[in-house]
């Protein structure tokens, strides 16, 4: 029976983040619209768009090899279980073991470059114009992640997100300046990952501007859709991340009850939903920068994480 409890756990996991990730890009771009004075999108669109793309015929290139009809399905894979690896309502799953945050920076870094490799495999110039800036921005945000990482390793002492919620939220962590300074250097690498604004505009498709979008331009169909997905699995998985790593309280860590984990259910909803108004009056308040701004922005990113770092270290040696 503990495995049985176990499995549906996990299951539960991995059907919860599947089911809200396009609630919260509808959340996201109906919020983004109000701040904006306009009407907006109703909240359930993303998933109409995705069974609308479902339902339509894939229209591929003449010179579209395997791989373009095969990556969008990967990208898919590896960004659902990243996102179902991070704790979010309860820590100790059943993969719990396998939750590891640098695992987790490589299962995404693997979908990255599997849909640049895409964005090329047409041989279109929008493809790679798309393709060369998302590797110039992956070359300055895995940098700045994994310093990231590194630091909050540093507190917890392991890289294993269960344990590090557990310790950040029964030890003595206490307030940090280096802790804030990761959250800095994270919330800047979620942006440019997610492709936001200032980084990035989603809902633009003008050839200056695009990064992300100039990848997926010759996708329809059920390609698409998986793509979309994948966009939506990943901001709700840094949401996550940063809610685990950043503001752990409220996680069921040993209690099996049921009102705990409805709990800390409500409490990860909560945590979402407060970053979800807080990113589009963000994105609202700034405005797009250029591309040749993008290293100042994410070398800030690193700044901060190679500052916590080091802070570290100087305050284990006294």
């Amino acid at each position: 029976m503990a495995v049985i409890r176990d499995i549906v756990r996990q299951g539960a996991q991995m059907l919860l983040v599947l089911l809200l990730a396009p609630l919260l890009t509808g959340f996201v771009r109906k919020m983004k619209a109000r701040l904006l004075r306009r009407q907006g999108p109703p909240l359930l669109q993303p998933y109409r768009d995705l069974i609308r793309l479902m339902r339509k015929d894939v229209v591929l290139a003449d010179n579209a090899s395997w791989l373009f009809r095969v990556i969008p399905y990967v990208v898919f894979a590896f960004t659902w279980i990243a996102a179902s690896l991070v704790p979010t309502f309860r820590s100790g799953l059943m993969f719990s073991w396998s939750a590891d945050l640098i695992a987790i920076v490589a299962l995404l870094a693997t979908g990255r470059f599997a849909l640049a490799l895409a964005g090329m495999d047409v041989g279109t110039a929008f493809g790679g114009l798309g393709s060369s800036r998302e590797m110039m921005i992956a070359s300055l945000a895995e940098p700045a992640m994994l310093l990231v990482v590194f630091s909050v390793a540093l507190i917890a002492g392991t890289t294993q997100l269960s344990t590090m919620a557990s310790v950040f939220i029964d030890g003595s962590v206490g307030l940090r300046v280096s802790l804030g300074l990761a959250m800095f250097a994270f919330v800047f690498v979620a942006i440019a990952e997610n492709a936001r604004i200032p980084v990035d505009n989603p809902a633009t498709h003008l050839e200056l501007t695009m990064v992300h979008e100039a990848m997926v331009l010759e996708y329809s169909g059920r390609h698409l859709a998986m793509i979309e997905a994948a966009a939506a699995l990943k901001l709700l998985l840094y949401f996550s991340l940063l809610a685990c790593l950043f503001v752990p309280f409220g996680m069921v860590t040993g209690d099996n009850n049921i009102d705990s984990i409805l709990i800390g259910l409500m409490t990860y909803l909560a945590k979402v939903l407060a970053l979800a108004v807080l990113l589009p009056i963000g994105e609202t308040s700034v405005a797009k920068m250029r591309v040749f701004r993008y290293p100042i922005f994410l070398g800030s990113a690193f700044a901060a994480g190679a500052l916590a770092v080091f802070l570290l270290f100087v305050s284990r040696s006294f």
